[in-house]
């Protein structure tokens, strides 16, 4: 190169007491920047003029991206603009000439979105690397919208906006996150309804950009936070509506892709009921405006204490009702005779026992009187029968030696000792 040539011959400085025309002779410049050293560097024109060498082979191109400044000077015939990534933070500045500006239909303003056709370049004397743009188009609203449905289709496929996500809202936050523009009506929506409803409940609010360049960055930062906010309950994103354009920050892939992300229950209120931007499908709760948001996030404070006033009543009515069956129930057990005159079933019980204990009195006796009369019949035969009755009579029983009864002289013999039994007493004897 022209630069690397011009290089060659220099000389490296003089050192102290060295005579001026002693120059001592200097090592060849590197080939290759990784062939240089502390004592053979490369000087900062090879370096430059190196770098500028490099992006010139490199083709003209289309790139994509959103207008965050536009200089425009009167009469100036050039035009400076910086071009922004929509999904992370990177820029690059873009030079295009006036000529090119007037070109375009419409007056082209910071937020745009566009495709530039340019040629990369380098400055080789300020070191600076930009764009030069030959062609600029306008990103239309109906592309934009094609991408999004895009972009709607793919999130949806990953799952990001099924229902099984969807945590649910708490009934009381004590705490609640809003992010929303800076001293917005949409702040002021959320929290004067929230408060009207439930005057203790609490705000962390963060104020950012909800539209233009810095919107995703900052919103996504701001869910985040909020997220990480041990207090923080329930977090809601809220914006007041706005033209397509401006909703656009809403259904970037970055930020929903934050909110997806989010453990806290979130409440997307951006648009009116006819927006739809991509947020409101990965949020846990969809408001249809600021002021429902309000509502949904908090209850009402009049609500809660008439319908606990109701549901008291209704408690009592149960109550009094249930005692009144019981106490009917009990009356009518009470009116009953059994239970009116509870001795009365005693009395008969008595009178029933009283009487089967008479009865069995007088059975005994029937049966003692028979069994005595028997007994007194049974005795009178066997005393007509007896033994001693006939000696009553005047006889006597004769018993031998052996004790026997003697019932004929055979039974005896002369001089047996004999004896005589009689109704008092016995007499010894002796046959003869």
């Amino acid at each position: 190169m022209r630069q690397a040539s011009a290089v060659a011959p220099s000389t490296a400085p003089l050192s102290p007491g060295q005579p001026t025309g002693a120059t001592p002779p200097r090592a060849p410049l590197a080939a290759k920047a990784a062939e240089t050293t502390a004592e053979n560097p490369w000087p900062v024109r090879l370096l430059s003029a190196k770098i500028s060498d490099y992006i010139d082979r490199m083709a003209p191109l289309w790139v994509e991206g959103q207008i965050v400044q536009l200089n425009r000077r009167p009469g100036a015939g050039m035009a400076f603009l910086t071009l922004r990534d929509t999904d992370s933070d990177m820029s690059l500045p873009v030079s295009v000439y006036a000529k090119v500006l007037d070109s375009v239909g419409a007056p082209l303003e910071e937020g745009a979105h566009v495709v530039v056709h340019a040629k990369p370049t380098f400055w080789t004397k300020r070191g600076s690397f930009q764009l030069q743009a030959d062609q600029l188009k306008p990103v239309g609203i109906g592309e934009l919208l094609a991408r999004i449905e895009h972009l709607k289709r793919l999130l949806a496929a990953e799952g990001l906006f099924d229902v099984s996500r969807k945590k649910p809202l708490p009934f009381l936050p004590h705490v609640v996150g809003l992010i929303c523009g800076r001293e917005s009506k949409a702040e002021h929506d959320v929290v004067v309804n929230a408060r009207a409803r439930w005057p203790q409940v609490r705000f962390e609010i963060r104020e950012v950009a909800v539209q233009g360049v810095a919107a995703v960055p900052q919103v996504s930062a701001a869910i985040a936070e909020l997220d990480a906010h041990p207090d923080v309950e329930v977090i809601v994103v809220a914006r007041g509506g706005g033209a397509v354009e401006d909703l656009l920050p809403f259904s970037n892939e970055t930020l929903v892709r934050a909110a997806a992300a989010c453990r806290t229950p979130l409440v997307s209120a951006i648009g009116h009921e006819t927006d739809a931007p991509l947020l409101d499908l990965v949020a846990d709760y969809r408001a249809s405006t600021p002021t429902d948001a309000a509502r949904r996030i908090v209850p009402d404070v009049s609500e809660e204490r008439a319908r606990i006033s109701q549901a008291l009543s209704r408690i009592r009515g149960a109550i009094t009702s249930r005692v009144t069956h019981e106490q009917a129930g009990l009356d009518s057990l009470r009116s009953r005779p059994v239970l009116a005159a509870p001795q009365t079933m005693i009395d008969s019980r008595d009178r029933e026992i009283t009487g089967l204990l008479e009865g069995s009195r007088r059975q005994l006796d029937r049966l003692l009187l028979h069994a005595a009369s028997t007994v007194d019949r049974l005795e009178a035969q066997v005393r007509a029968l007896s033994p001693a009755a006939t000696l009553e009579r005047g006889y006597a029983v004769v018993h031998g030696p052996a004790g026997g009864v003697v019932r004929s002289p055979d039974d005896v013999t002369s001089g047996d000792a004999l004896r005589i039994r009689l109704a008092h007493g016995e007499i010894a004897a002796s046959a003869h």
